[in-house]
């Protein structure tokens, strides 16, 4: 029987900055979930990637004084090294004024799209903000503003060829609120419908090319207009497969695949449950399954933005601080709605909680005891069915299964963390040194219960690391590596978390 395919992406961003962590939230997420499924046994292609033909990096280019393309490297390469520090395990990464794979698929997608009668050339005057890469109207600005960037809208007047969105809003209605077209969760599927509800409109595709600055890809058949970036950024997903060329991997990971799984941003979701929908129902395509909507990261209470100079360097924060603390600060601390506010001392304070005081010393505890009292020698016993903890392992899996299913990650490491719990629980109501004490005393029932104890409590340890592989998967490598025998012995007891300095600062 072949495995499921799940096809997983994140959004690709603009590259007229340098990446900061509000879209490391969203790689870590991404990478976590592909992980999981991976190890569930599924097929899984992990995507990623950059988008450079925007108006933003054009400006940014200029104001640096640096020619475009050598510009959108730079950054677009900054991005792609955040797999180190991040531990991410991406499959692919698309660049999208770069990779060849890209311009034939907007072409081809424009085109199916041509073809059904839904673009159409018309002159347009409307409310422009350059950092949305979206037109406003006036109600839906505040106090005359972006409501994203705080900034007034140019107006720009022009011609431009239009997609026909309102042809798809009754369609559009029946795949999202019918579950065909998941957004989680439930409230922005619901701020969805409404949006869905209110009407839609037809949207501006394309842009002149004076005002593109010469900069994206020309228009099919009309060279004087340019693609519109958010019509050639969302084409990526099909793209970054071959779409457009004879490459089978579209229809492997896009056309057949089980799950096609978007992760997002709370602020674009209107370009991924609406305009792409309607483009690929437009171009005869299948949609994506699932729309998993994450909420932003702050700073003082503002939201992390390029270009509101609220930034934090994610591979500055993990070279300071570690890469499993930053991965665990995102995944355990984040919320899966609202905000969250950060600061380098809140997730010192986790990683010591959590790495050095809770797991790291569960570690250190049971192996010392394996040496102390076995001589480093794992016993040859089964785990006692009669403690709790067997029980809780067994029951953790489902349960970060069912979590990730949701789209929770702080559920779905609440439930791994259950087993460090009632690990130390155990210790307490087992007391193995008291044990060890009976069995020195000629007490052979206690040596038998010592090893059962023993024995639980490294099988259940191993469990923990085996389930940490998701979320970090440095750390879960390292702790196999102390509860995995070398010639017979466990090796000598280290410590795997070292407790961060207090003087320790993001540079």
């Amino acid at each position: 029987m072949t495995a499921p395919r799940r096809y997983i992406t994140t959004t690709i961003p603009y590259v007229n900055a340098r990446p900061h962590l509000g879209f490391a939230l969203e790689l870590v997420q991404a990478d976590t979930l592909a992980r999981h499924h991976r190890r569930r046994g599924e097929q899984v292609r992990l995507l990623s990637g950059t988008d450079d033909n925007s108006l933003k990096n054009v400006l940014a280019a200029e104001a640096a004084g640096v020619d475009v393309q050598s510009f959108v490297d730079r950054n677009a390469d900054a991005f792609a090294a955040l797999s180190g520090p991040l531990a991410l395990s991406f499959d692919d990464f698309i660049r999208t004024s770069s990779d060849p794979r890209h311009r034939v698929g907007v072409e081809r997608l424009w085109r199916r799209c041509a073809a059904s009668g839904d673009l159409y050339r018309r002159e347009y005057e409307g409310l422009y903000c350059v950092g949305c890469e979206q037109f406003y109207t006036p109600d839906e600005l505040v106090d005359g503003r972006c409501g994203e960037h705080g900034t007034e809208p140019q107006l720009v007047a022009e011609e431009n060829w239009f997609f026909r969105l309102s042809r798809y809003a009754d369609r559009l209605h029946q795949l999202i609120s019918s579950g065909d077209l998941r957004i989680e969760p439930v409230a922005r599927r619901n701020e969805v419908l409404a949006l869905v509800e209110g009407g839609l409109h037809d949207f501006s595709v394309s842009r002149s090319h004076s005002r593109a600055r010469d900069w994206g890809i020309p228009v099919p058949e009309d060279p004087s207009q340019v693609v519109y970036v958010w019509w050639d950024a969302l084409g990526n997903y099909v793209t970054s497969l071959g779409y457009g060329t004879d490459d089978t991997a579209y229809d492997q990971w896009w056309a057949t695949s089980e799950r096609r799984v978007h992760l997002v941003g709370k602020g674009v979701v209107r370009f991924h449950a609406v305009y792409w929908p309607a483009m690929l129902l437009s171009a005869g395509l299948p949609l994506p399954t699932d729309i998993l909507v994450h909420d932003y990261l702050t700073v003082g209470g503002r939201k992390i933005s390029k270009s509101a100079g609220t930034t934090v360097d994610p591979a500055a924060l993990a070279a300071a601080h570690g890469t499993d603390a930053v991965r665990w600060w995102l995944l355990r601390d984040v919320p899966r709605v609202g905000d969250a506010d950060f600061t380098p001392d809140r997730l010192t304070a986790r990683a010591d909680a959590d790495f050095a005081g809770g797991l790291g010393n569960l570690v250190h505890r049971i192996v010392t005891m394996v040496h102390r009292f076995r001589g480093g020698t794992v016993p040859v016993s089964d785990p006692s069915s009669g403690l709790a903890l067997v029980d809780v392992c067994r029951k953790v899996p489902g349960l970060v299964d069912a979590a990730l299913a949701d789209f929770d990650f702080r559920r779905a490491i609440r439930a791994v963390w259950s087993i460090v719990e009632e690990a130390n629980r155990c210790i307490d109501a087992t007391r193995p040194w008291e044990l060890a004490r009976a069995e020195r005393q000629g007490d052979g029932e206690a040596a038998k219960r010592l090893d059962t104890v023993l024995v639980t409590l490294v099988t259940a340890c191993r469990a923990l690391a085996d389930e940490l592989r998701s979320f970090i998967p440095d750390a879960a490598t390292r702790i196999t590596a102390q509860l995995t025998p070398v010639e017979g012995r466990l090796p000598a007891a280290q410590p795997l978390f070292p407790r961060l300095q207090e003087d320790t600062r993001l540079v």
